[in-house]
């Protein structure tokens, strides 16, 4: 039987406005085990990135635990949560978040070089190559269009073979064609290295790709399928 790779418990974020305390999201509780796939979805300030932010432990609840990887990230301070992420965490933005000033092979050796990985540039070469750039080593981003950058981007996610993939927005700045391919991609690789996928999305067929999907509504849990 599958162990569980990520718990929440009884989450709630609560933050301090101009007329008091805004809660952005109520008691939300959710376990996926390795190879899990779930979508996040709802409007525009439903608590979808808040969610995926306590999640990932880049920021801590108001009330509540997260157990990621056998770590209760609220008993840790940030540099211990960081560790964590770099050990078992990837990630892809919207934004794609590639550093310019790389080409697209050093953008995807930079997190394996600071885990001081020696086999950094073969890695970075081989999962370039298994998403269709191989020939595009040497471009950088400026030189590549949205879906390579992305492509990119997902390279270097699934680089230091994370036990939890997180995306937000994974094709939210690209059109439909090359969203569909970078989706396609993305739960290729998942299925290949037996990650866990936990996405932000507006778009419904991206989400009914997912084996579960929680919808969000004012920062409450509205709806949660699963197969």
């Amino acid at each position: 039987m599958s162990s569980s790779i990520l718990t929440a418990r009884n989450l709630s974020k609560v933050v301090p406005s101009t007329e008091g305390e805004l809660t952005i999201l109520h008691d939300l509780s959710l376990e996926l085990v390795s190879g899990d796939s779930l979508a996040i979805v709802g409007s525009s300030g439903s608590g979808k990135s808040t969610l995926l932010g306590l999640l990932a432990g880049l920021d801590l609840p108001s009330s509540g635990s997260v157990v990621l990887a056998g770590n209760d990230l609220a008993s840790l301070d940030e540099d211990q949560r960081a560790r964590v992420r770099a050990e078992h965490v990837g990630f892809v933005f919207q934004s794609f978040q590639l550093l310019d000033s790389l080409n697209a092979l050093e953008n995807v050796m930079l997190p394996l070089e600071l885990e001081g990985r020696v086999d950094a540039r073969q890695r970075a070469r081989t999962l370039l190559d298994r998403v269709g750039l191989g020939q595009r080593l040497t471009h950088y981003p400026r030189q590549l269009s949205g879906g390579e950058q992305q492509r990119v981007a997902i390279a270097r996610a699934f680089a230091a073979e994370p036990a939890v993939l997180f995306a937000d927005e994974p094709t939210g700045n690209l059109d439909s064609h090359t969203g569909e391919r970078i989706s396609d991609l993305l739960f290729e690789l998942n299925k290949e290295r037996g990650a866990t996928l936990v996405l932000v999305t507006h778009d419904e067929r991206l989400a009914h790709r997912c084996q579960r999907l929680i919808r969000l509504e004012g920062g409450h849990l509205v709806d949660h399928v699963e197969p």
